[in-house]
């Protein structure tokens, strides 16, 4: 590690007007990614903003048809959260088999959507579900916040504050992981809503998490397993490393999408 100075915010607002004091500082809540970048120097900011008090950061919360989830909820509270299962169960299966159980007990939403990460699981869930990333600045809708590999929309300072999104009508998610990490080696979360069918792929592109249009098209024409029957996804443009080569993930992309189609309509 390497010297660096340390911030305590009580409030949004405090964070914010530390940052700007400070416009070289990370936030910091979980840790879980930004502390072993710190241990590789991978990063080196100036200052740590420590958000994890910040009560209007917190909770999760249900009004009818739509749902609210704070920033600093960890995956252990989604995981566990009888609302959320009430309610779009896919959300609590899918945060269940994230990592471990430390870092379940201490990773956000708000930390893994501000990372990220190319193989990240909550990517794909936000993005196929239509959410909207509420920051301390404005309010994002998920189709134009993830712009590529580790890069969002947020601007130096723009802190997440929390998640909303409709509830779909049914919604799955499955994904193949990479036994080591738990991370996605493929990931593909289903939505159906009343008048469309989105899905997003995660760990699959060099680009990070994207729509499968050709998925969405099929699903859309009929909401079942056998309508993907014989879906195939170009291996062009997909992530190869020792985990798996290109193809590889080409021909996972669709056995997670019925999987996951399965886990909706079960």
């Amino acid at each position: 590690m390497y010297t660096f100075e340390f911030a305590r915010a009580g409030s949004i607002d405090d964070a914010a007007n530390i940052h700007e004091l400070n416009p070289d500082a990370r936030y910091i809540a979980g840790g879980q990614t930004l502390i072993p970048t710190l241990k590789q120097r991978l990063t080196k900011p100036p200052m740590l903003i420590d958000i994890r008090n910040v009560a209007d950061l917190k909770g999760i919360h249900r009004g009818g048809t739509s749902v609210g989830i704070g920033a600093l909820a960890t995956h252990r509270e989604i995981a566990a959260s009888e609302d959320l299962r009430a309610a779009c169960p896919a959300l609590c299966h899918l945060a269940s088999e994230i990592a471990d159980p430390a870092i379940r007990s201490r990773g956000t939403i708000g930390g893994s959507l501000a990372n990220n990460d190319p193989s990240a699981d909550w990517p794909a869930a936000i993005l196929a579900l239509g959410a909207t990333i509420v920051t301390n600045k404005r309010k994002i809708i998920a189709d134009d916040y993830f712009k590529g590999l580790f890069t969002t929309a947020l601007t130096s300072g723009e802190l997440i504050t929390g998640i909303g999104f409709q509830l779909p009508e049914k919604a799955g998610y499955a994904k193949f992981a990479q036994p080591a990490s738990r991370f996605a080696l493929v990931g593909v979360f289903v939505a159906k809503f009343a008048n469309t069918v989105r899905v997003a792929v995660t760990g699959a592109s060099e680009s990070g998490v994207f729509r499968a249009s050709e998925i969405e098209k099929a699903l859309n024409a009929d909401f079942s397993v056998v309508a993907l029957a014989g879906q195939k996804v170009p291996a062009s443009g997909l992530l190869s490393d020792l985990h798996g080569p290109a193809d590889y993930r080409a021909a996972l992309i669709p056995v997670m999408a019925e999987r996951a189609v399965t886990a909706a309509l079960s």
